[in-house]
């Protein structure tokens, strides 16, 4: 995945930043549209799209159990609850008065 990753930025870069002129543009554009269309490609993008569909929920229960470990983590360090946080927060030493 790394590989395919780096060509497309070669390519897009490449094609971005290539001063060979408009017919060369038009060729390595007519090939894009070329790989783009071809069957085996359209397959392998709609299996990425679909095992990312699967695992889109896979992905976000880890995410979430994380940010509760994380959480429960803090809370521990800190001493307990949220409102002792807030209250620790809200007196910590820092500039005094209105700001402009």
């Amino acid at each position: 995945m790394k590989k395919l990753t780096l060509l497309i930025a070669f390519g897009l870069g490449y094609v971005l930043g290539t001063k060979a002129g408009r017919e060369r543009y038009a060729q390595i554009m007519g090939t894009f549209d070329k790989v783009r269309q071809d069957p085996r490609v359209q397959q392998k993008a709609h299996q990425v799209a679909e095992t990312a569909r699967q695992q889109a929920p896979v992905v976000a229960d880890k995410v979430t159990s994380a940010a509760s470990s994380a959480t429960a983590a803090a809370k521990d360090k800190v001493g307990g609850s949220s409102h002792d946080v807030n209250h620790d927060v809200n007196h910590m030493a820092g500039p005094q008065g209105d700001l402009p």
